[in-house]
């Protein structure tokens, strides 16, 4: 029940919060991170400045909240899976909850591919590592063989490249986000069938 309000309150309060982090998302896209002000993202979003440091007071915090806004999902998916057991089923509900969580991500993440000093210096990526150790340990049977653990980790590098290297590909974006999701999801059938056809 918690949840619900508590979610509810953060949607009525998200929304402008919302609207910060996406324009200066786009902002830094556009000039690189540190040539954007506060100043310029507030012009853009055609508010205050003390409007915005109401909700923000500096760069890095609208990084820092949108880090975590945007990974709660992969969060709320590592709880899900170290709750189940390994079963085959469990294993593609997390290959296909993440490659939601990877789309909705996606601007995010880019920031990061592009800014990877920035994120050094907030500390975003430790927290980053943090949740792919997460994942990592609730899509591998830790008895599976060497080979079947690292099939598991493809998975996931493979929709990470998916996000990235195959953006240049020609091809309808969602044909890809299924063609990548196809090939995480065999890749975990292979390493689970591996692991439980008992050596």
């Amino acid at each position: 029940m918690g949840v619900t309000m508590d979610g509810t309150k953060q949607q009525r309060r998200g929304n402008t919060r919302q609207r910060i982090q996406d324009v200066a998302l786009e902002l830094f896209a556009e000039q690189g991170y540190e040539k954007t002000s506060l100043r310029e993202i507030a012009e853009r979003l055609d508010v205050t400045k003390a409007a915005l440091y109401y909700h923000f007071k500096t760069k890095e915090e609208i990084i820092v909240s949108l880090f975590e806004d945007l990974t709660q999902p992969i969060e709320e998916l590592i709880e899900w899976g170290r709750s189940r057991p390994h079963t085959l089923e469990n294993k593609h509900e997390i290959i296909r909850r993440y490659s939601e969580a990877l789309a909705g991500a996606e601007p995010l993440f880019r920031f990061m591919q592009e800014n990877q000093a920035t994120v050094r210096d907030l500390r975003i990526g430790d927290t980053f590592k943090d949740r792919m150790r997460g994942l990592r340990d609730i899509i591998i049977d830790p008895e599976a063989r060497l080979a079947d653990q690292v099939r598991c980790i493809s998975a996931l590098f493979t929709m990470h490249a998916g996000m990235f290297v195959m953006q240049d590909l020609e091809g309808d974006p969602e044909k890809k986000r299924e063609a990548v999701l196809e090939v995480a999801m065999d890749l975990v059938t292979q390493a689970h069938e591996g692991a439980h056809r008992g050596d």
